[in-house]
């Protein structure tokens, strides 16, 4: 994917995942590759609580269309792979659907939340 896959319509507001995204603000990275950016979140509710974040922009589940609905699909197969790289073998995986649902942040994302400490 190139930058330009990332472009934003012009009405469309950066949240702090596309800034994090972009490397324009500091983050704990723990998985990056062409697709998906994983990092630590920074309001923990486990040990290892992670945030898997599409690089192509979604605002919120209720926002897939049939040409991004393989992106909830690939953000858990990540998150299931990342963990059994990892050792983590009990994990719990959450979306949060708009505001009513606990979403604060905009941006599609997948909580990768265990009592299980992460090593790294």
């Amino acid at each position: 994917m190139v930058a330009d896959d990332y472009a934003l319509p012009m009405e469309e507001e950066r949240t702090i995942f596309h800034k994090i995204r972009d490397k324009e603000i500091p983050s704990s990275i723990v998985y990056e590759d062409e697709d998906v950016l994983a990092f630590k979140d920074i309001h923990p509710k486990a040990p290892t609580h992670l945030l898997f974040v599409p690089k192509h922009f979604v605002a919120s589940i209720a926002d897939v269309t049939p040409e991004t609905a393989h992106i909830p699909g690939m953000l858990i197969l990540k998150a299931q792979k990342f963990a059994k790289e990892k050792g983590i073998d009990g994990y719990k995986l959450t979306f949060h659907v708009g505001p009513g649902g606990g979403q604060e942040v905009m941006y599609l994302h997948l909580h990768l939340m265990s009592e299980q400490k992460l090593e790294r």
